[in-house]
């Protein structure tokens, strides 16, 4: 008798769980509380980029829509093995070492996205973020090179389209509300005042970052103004239903992923606007720039690294400053440099000629106090180090607090122009912890029988930030395993 699998959610996790659960036989349903406009969890709202360790081209041209694409010839996409991936996760954990998560999710990267290209999931390069032309060439950075055909909404229509030519099926407007148990096993699950049984249950319905009580409770009162970039949908169900049957709470409750957002944005991203055009609101750019916050000052070291290794810091920060928010400044000389969410219809910002004429626009700022900032900038940078952004060149500056270790140039060059920022909230890292088979564990190590999770929703993964593109790698790590676990419970 094949197993019945419910699933709860319908991101890239939920759907790499079904798919899973699918191949190995299992008759699945998929409970989606959004409709089907909005279903797809924070999926839809990601540039669809993916983290993977791969040792050259060759690994990548199985994974692509179109390995023929001419600038596929034309391209230097280095590798990325994986003790590089896990170094970098480790520049990202407070001096902790891997956790386990964090070793699954290195090590099994690779075959994961080999086995959703098995699926007709497929990716293309990132030429438009993630490569600079130098000499002709493509010059990837950073370690992550590809991203799903037509981003984070295509990645959903990919993965739902496999799920359903296998004979899953999606049920929306189907909002869970607790968990069905006999004899301390998971047996199913109640959407509103209806019971479904079922063999196994995962739990793919993400985190609590729109939940407003439970970010303060966790994280603090500064997160109580942060702009949740993603869905309106997650708002801690699935870890409420979970510890309610016993789960243990895993991981950092107090973390989240942050990236810096337009400061006058709708809340999630706005719902008015086609899935693909909301991520436009997050403003990452400011590596090619410089932030000040209400005081003038700058607080970061926006050269510190490429902006993959950042940004998920630096929108915290934003929300640790006077009013909880800033402005990136840019001259033009690297107006063609910024990524396209800057050019956005929906974008603010302020323009002028000169900075003495912008300063006075940028609300909120001391202007005096930003002036001499700006000078003081202008005055540290190196002038004789050539910018490159292709390599961390280390045009920095000289004598400043904080400095600006890499890509400061000197903004001089008219018209200028400032954008208002603060901190945007992606997920959060507080979770559940999972065994290997992605069974959800209680507090004295043991597994509850019949209840799986994946996604958002596992905790132990990240700490205090990520290298891009690992949250959808992990979705699609964790979802293969609890689906596979599940259809075998």
């Amino acid at each position: 008798m094949s197993k019945s699998v419910i699933v709860v959610g319908t991101g890239n996790a939920a759907l790499c769980a079904a798919i899973a659960a699918l191949e190995k036989g299992a008759q699945v349903t998929l409970l989606e509380k959004a409709d089907q406009a909005l279903a797809g969890g924070n999926t839809k709202y990601t540039a669809g980029a993916m983290r993977f360790a791969y040792d050259g081209a060759e690994d990548l041209l199985p994974l692509l829509r179109n390995p023929d694409d001419p600038r596929v010839q034309n391209a230097d996409f280095g590798g990325y093995d994986t003790e590089k991936f896990g170094n970098d996760l480790l520049g990202f954990n407070d001096g902790r070492p891997l956790s386990e998560e964090q070793e699954a999710l290195v090590n099994l990267s690779g075959e994961t996205m080999r086995w959703l290209a098995s699926h007709d999931v497929k990716f293309e390069p990132i030429y438009s973020r993630q490569s600079f032309e130098k000499d002709g060439r493509h010059v990837f950075w950073g370690g992550l090179t590809l991203a799903a055909e037509n981003e984070g909404v295509g990645l959903f229509d990919m993965e739902l389209a496999a799920v359903e030519r296998m004979g899953g099926v999606v049920r929306y407007n189907s909002a869970v509300t607790g968990l069905v148990t006999e004899d301390g096993q998971v047996v199913g699950v109640r959407v509103g005042d209806e019971v479904l049984h079922a063999d196994a249950v995962i739990l793919a319905s993400g985190g609590f970052e729109a939940n407003d009580e439970m970010r303060v409770k966790h994280m603090g009162p500064n997160w109580k103004a942060a702009k949740v970039r993603g869905t309106p949908h997650n708002t801690g169900d699935g870890l409420t239903m979970a510890n309610e049957v016993g789960a243990a709470e895993y991981g950092l409750y107090a973390g989240c992923h942050a990236t810096p957002m337009d400061l006058h944005m709708a809340d999630f991203g706005n719902l008015d606007l086609p899935a693909g055009e909301r991520k436009n609101y997050r403003k990452i750019s400011y590596f090619l720039g410089v932030m000040l916050n209400a005081d003038g000052a700058r607080f970061v070291d926006e050269g510190a690294n490429f902006r993959n290794y950042t940004y998920a810091q630096y929108g915290a920060a934003i929300l640790e400053q006077p009013g909880q928010f800033a402005w990136q400044i840019f001259d033009s000389k690297v107006f063609e440099l910024l990524y396209a969410e800057y050019r956005f219809h929906d974008a603010h910002f302020v323009e002028a000629e000169t900075l003495e004429a912008l300063v006075p626009l940028m609300t909120g700022v001391n202007a005096e106090a930003a002036t001499a900032t700006l000078d003081a900038y202008n005055d540290a940078v190196d002038a004789q180090t050539a910018f490159d952004p292709t390599v961390l060149d280390g045009k920095a500056t000289d004598g400043l607090t904080p400095p600006k270790s890499n890509w400061a140039q000197k903004i001089d060059k008219g018209p200028f122009r400032a954008f208002p920022v603060t901190g945007g909230i992606t997920f959060t890292y507080g979770g559940l912890k999972v065994d290997a088979k992605g069974g959800v564990l209680r507090e004295d190590g043991s597994t509850i029988a019949g209840l799986f999770a994946c996604g958002e929703i596992v905790g132990g993964v990240f700490f205090a930030g990520y290298p891009g593109g690992s949250g959808l790698t992990s979705g699609a790590v964790f979802g293969r395993r609890a689906g596979y676990g599940a259809s075998q419970a």
